[in-house]
């Protein structure tokens, strides 16, 4: 049964502004990403709902954090515009997929598996589930998280139409890769990565 919490505080993420229709809402203001924990830690023993207001990587960072002190219970809605914005505070909340990696991180919008700097493609195997995606080369991975379960879908670059695998988890075994989650570039290379469904979903509004 969906969840009807509209009790909401507001994460603004960097400069961006507030739609007019969350003017009146509690509104914590997070100039850098750093400064998300101290932010949360101060909302989340009373939160029954948060609307983020930033980009796909600032959404995965709230749900990260929230993954990390056991509190999925919290409705999470992400504000793009004046739209999201109204549903934020009306719509229910329903049960989705929430992906995360080997490291903790929670993919939100896509992640990418490239090649090292100066390689035009990844050396190895990645596998989605029990079907190989590749074998050998490919110029990269494409991974999204889906609404619906198995959770995610994963795509090897360079043909199209993409020939998409739904998965609970899709896995790189490589002699070198660059990992791209949402925007954000990884700090180092990487020779395994794995993205997988967590057992608990998140509540995403609207």
């Amino acid at each position: 049964m969906p969840l009807t919490n509209t009790e909401m505080t507001v994460l603004r993420f960097g400069d961006r502004t507030s739609p007019r229709s969350l003017a009146d809402r509690p509104t914590v203001a997070i100039d850098e990403v750093s400064a998300l924990n101290d932010a949360l830690d101060q909302v989340l023993p009373g939160a029954g709902r948060v609307a983020v207001v930033g980009s796909d990587a600032d959404l995965a960072a709230v749900l990260t954090r929230l993954l990390r002190v056991d509190r999925l219970d919290v409705e999470v809605a992400h504000v793009r515009g004046f739209r999201s914005a109204r549903r934020a505070g009306t719509a229910a909340a329903r049960r989705v997929p929430l992906i995360r990696d080997d490291t903790g991180t929670v993919l939100v919008g896509a992640a990418l598996w490239l090649p090292p700097d100066g390689s035009t493609a990844i050396s190895g195997e990645a596998v989605a589930d029990d079907t190989v995606l590749f074998d050998g080369t490919a110029a990269g991975v494409r991974i999204e998280p889906t609404a619906a379960m198995p959770g995610l879908r994963a795509a090897v670059l360079g043909g199209w139409p993409r020939k998409w695998h739904g998965a609970r988890a899709v896995q790189l075994g490589t002699t070198g890769a660059q990992v791209m989650r949402d925007g954000v570039p990884g700090r180092r290379e990487i020779r395994r990565s794995t993205f997988y469904r967590h057992t608990t979903g998140w509540l995403r509004v609207g």
